[in-house]
């Protein structure tokens, strides 16, 4: 059989233009499908934009500890639509930039929602193609539950481009997006109120890390209700009420919610039955090569619901590419290893983790196998101005081979310092190669290599 392409991608974010751009390097002929902006989530409504307001929010801090250097007191003020115009403008500036990439490449794209009709035809709109092997990286979506009330709320699609700055805001959930937008509006002068079911955010993190990044928010002034779950939400003259279920219940009054409570793969019209695509858990089934229950259809990023990062997905792309369309380029077939990810969350304050947790470690090894090291300082730039903020650091160590197991940092430039860190842990280096490593001083990431 004759197919329009040798490769038809569903999706354009991370993981499909680097899947689609190198596959096109190697010689296929290449298609692509997106019904929104080219770029997925971490260029539109994730990673880029988000960074980009967590700088805004920084700059607070910045005015008042100035003063402790020498500058004079200013009364600074922040416009909200300032700030949402000129994120739009870079996200949409980036959207253009891999457009080009695409056309650059010779991939061909194709604007509007794709459905697969059968294991090798797609439909994008009223136009029908077929494909040799088709990728899938659609990536996930916010969701929110169903209480009453909900459509008051909001998710991270909507909060970038909210007309008005709100002066009190529920944020409920204690993830990643959670914890980053409660400090990203608290430090814009917000008033924030973080809603967690437990009684500490970021779970799955090391113990130590969640407890830092807890008190350090609670000191920039972030308002921790734990052990709660809204159970309804209701429109009043003053914004919404929140009816809260915790130790009792109560209501909180606020201008806007916003839901950080999870994302699911955006699977929805996929036509993934018409396909035979099997899914498990809402996400699509693969194997460690990224196929599907179809041998000529795969599948990388968010929607497979493996790790949900995008050097992950862009990883996952790259390796499918190689696999499948490298091999007069002489590259051979690889799948990547999930092992020591690094992964940041852009709070504030800023953490950070390669390798085990100290609780993972101790479910392999027991206590008694491992050694800790860690230390808790006063960065020098807040020397003068004498704030609160602490740095974490911390190496989990096993004692037997000496090899660092994970390491763990909370505090400012915590993700800079780690990625580098993770390249010593990914290598297997050990505590010893960090203790002959010289130190570079005066900088915080010294502490990494000289802790007794």
């Amino acid at each position: 059989m004759v197919f329009d392409y040798d490769l038809f991608v569903l999706g354009a974010g991370s993981g499909g233009l680097a899947a689609s751009k190198r596959a096109a390097s190697y010689g296929a002929k290449v298609a692509i499908a997106e019904q929104d902006l080219v770029g997925g989530t971490c260029v539109i409504r994730g990673c880029v934009p988000k960074k980009l307001m967590v700088y805004a929010s920084q700059f607070s801090h910045l005015y008042e500890d100035a003063v402790a250097y020498g500058w004079s007191a200013v009364e600074p003020s922040f416009d909200w639509n300032t700030l949402v115009k000129a994120v739009d403008g870079e996200v949409r500036r980036l959207s253009r930039l891999h457009i080009g990439f695409l056309e650059k490449n010779n991939v061909e794209l194709f604007h509007g929602q794709a459905q697969l009709v059968d294991a090798h035809t797609i439909a994008v709109g009223d136009q029908t193609f077929t494909a040799e092997k088709i990728l899938i990286a659609v990536g996930g979506e916010a969701t929110k539950p169903a209480i009453p009330g909900i459509e008051h709320a909001i998710t991270s699609r909507e909060i970038f481009l909210l007309p008005l700055q709100p002066k009190r805001m529920a944020v409920v959930g204690g993830g990643y997006i959670g914890t980053e937008f409660a400090g990203v509006l608290n430090g814009l002068g917000t008033e924030v109120f973080q809603i967690v079911r437990a009684d500490r955010i970021l779970r799955g993190f090391d113990e130590e890390v969640r407890e830092a990044v807890q008190t350090g928010m609670a000191h920039k002034g972030v308002n921790f209700l734990t052990h709660t779950q809204v159970i309804k939400i209701e429109k009043v003259p003053e914004g919404v009420r929140l009816v809260l279920k915790g130790a009792k219940e109560s209501t909180l009054v606020v201008d806007g919610v916003l839901y950080a409570t999870g994302r699911i793969p955006n699977l929805e019209g996929l036509g993934l039955e018409a396909a035979g695509v099997e899914t498990a858990k809402g996400a699509i089934v693969v194997n460690e090569w990224s196929q599907t229950s179809q041998p000529h259809i795969f599948a990388v990023g968010d929607c497979t619901d493996r790790v949900n990062l995008t050097p992950v997905a862009i990883a996952e792309g790259r390796a499918f590419a190689d696999t499948q369309f490298g091999q007069k380029a002489g590259k051979t077939p690889r799948h990547i290893s999930y092992d020591n990810i690094a992964t940041a969350v852009f709070s504030q304050p800023e953490a950070c983790s390669v390798g085990l947790t100290e609780e993972e470690a101790i479910a392999q090894h027991g206590a008694d196998g491992l050694k800790i090291y860690r230390t808790r300082f006063r960065p020098m730039i807040y020397a003068l101005p004498k704030t609160d903020d602490k740095v974490l650091m911390k190496l989990i160590v096993h004692k037997d081979s000496d090899r660092v197991l994970g390491a763990h940092m909370v505090g400012k430039d915590a993700a800079e310092i780690i990625q580098c860190v993770a390249i010593a842990v990914t290598m297997g280096a050990t505590k010893q190669d960090f203790d002959n490593t010289m130190a570079l001083h005066p900088t915080s990431a010294e502490e990494f290599v000289t802790l007794t």
